[in-house]
């Protein structure tokens, strides 16, 4: 009878998954499941989890929709060639030259945002076992794909008591033969430092000789709270460098999955240059219509960002003040993007993801535990992103300071 499954039917196991996957993680996104079950029992949750601009009011400048739907009216919503449109190609090297790091529209690649550039990147430069220099605390993405590589992160510590610059005499502790390529995210997430330059130079100076190749990723270049911040590579033109940004924090358009990665000048990158573009045809080509608002966004009207940096400003100091007039709590003031990570001096045997899911329980606010970035779960720390009005923050660290008051007490 039809449906009905005979008695001597051998049913096969579950089928497995590739084991890479168990060392896949990115609290950013995983911490939301206990936060939908916050919110199902009633309770009010304040997402502070995802630097994501729009649903807090901030929105990509007219002329950049204007050039989205202009591009889809006239019929460009076909594949485009794989490294992206020329117009778009031309304006990211255009605006790198700009900003006095030399660059041509042959070695641009346009992308799937900066998450695509960064995993095409590792993916071309790393095997098997590979090693990969990040920073900690670290965005998550590198890690995750690092993982699914089968390469290695090799951590070098940053100094919250000296604005997260980095640890030089840890950086080479950690280095080894097997080391290729040194991450460096500055403007940072998730702290939203933004380093000296004697920092960037002394960076440099130490990916250069060890014949590493430099990731800067600078998404968030345009948000330094004192005006844009130059590229990296405008120290040292002829470094091993490959630069990273988007449309999607100083453009405001996260979901257009727009960006981009340039490949410094240096000779020694022609290799890789020829490897990006491989993979890039493997995966035909990033979104068509949006690619033709990169053009509008780099050569017309910015003032947006002068808005949106001052904001951010503004809630930078009511997150930095309230935070630190918490008892037991401590934070580094950032210098650009949406990000703090302050610290929170933890009772013996307490993970910082024992305090972001006891706050997310007892009063909605939704932070990201700071060893999903990387930092040893006993330090306390967490990150937080800022961009709610100033009001709504007030009500938050009000939040989390009666909470806090009553952790630390029955600890």
């Amino acid at each position: 009878m039809a449906g009905v499954t005979p008695s001597n039917v051998v049913r096969a196991p579950a089928v497995p998954v590739a084991g890479r996957v168990g060392n896949f993680s990115y609290a950013i996104r995983n911490i939301v499941v206990e936060a939908q079950r916050v919110e199902a029992s009633g309770i009010r949750v304040r997402y502070l989890n995802v630097g994501n601009p729009p649903p807090f009011g901030f929105q990509p400048p007219p002329h950049m929709v204007e050039a989205v739907i202009r591009a889809m009216r006239d019929g460009e919503n076909g594949y485009c060639p794989s490294p992206g449109i020329a117009p778009a190609r031309e304006a990211v090297a255009a605006e790198y030259s700009r900003r006095a790091w030399p660059m041509t529209a042959d070695r641009v690649l346009i992308t799937a945002g900066t998450s695509e550039a960064i995993e095409l990147a590792l993916s071309a430069l790393v095997d098997n076992e590979g090693e990969v220099l990040v920073p900690m605390p670290t965005y998550p993405l590198y890690t995750a794909v690092l993982a699914k590589l089968g390469a290695r992160a090799r951590f070098y510590r940053t100094d919250p008591a000296n604005g997260w610059e980095p640890d030089f005499a840890h950086l080479e502790q950690v280095v080894t033969t097997a080391t290729r390529a040194l991450v460096v995210i500055d403007p940072n997430n998730p702290t939203g430092a933004s380093y000296s330059s004697a920092a960037r130079r002394q960076l440099i100076a130490f990916a250069e000789r060890r014949g590493l190749v430099m990731l800067a990723d600078e998404v968030y270049g345009d948000l330094g709270y004192d005006g844009p911040i130059p590229p990296i590579g405008s120290l040292e033109p002829d470094a091993a460098i490959l630069s990273f940004s988007s449309l999607s924090k100083g453009y405001v358009a996260p979901g257009w999955r727009t960006g981009w990665v340039a490949v410094g000048r240096s000779s020694r990158l022609d290799n890789v240059l020829g490897a990006l573009k491989k993979l890039a045809d493997g995966r035909l080509c990033s979104t068509a219509p949006m690619q033709h608002a990169i053009p509008a966004a780099l050569n017309g009207d910015r003032s947006h960002q002068a808005t949106f940096r001052a904001a951010l400003r503004e809630r930078a100091q009511v997150t930095v003040d309230m935070l630190r007039a918490i008892p037991g709590v401590s934070c580094s003031a950032p210098a650009a993007a949406f990000y703090a990570m302050p610290k929170v001096d933890l009772p013996a045997g307490r993970t910082d993801e024992d305090y972001v899911l006891g706050l997310l329980r007892a009063t909605g606010v939704l932070c990201v535990y700071g060893s999903g970035f990387g930092m040893p779960a006993a330090d306390g720390f967490l990150r937080i992103v800022f961009l709610a009005p100033p009001d709504e923050l007030r009500e938050i660290y009000q939040l989390m300071g009666s909470f806090t008051a009553d952790y630390l007490a029955r600890s």
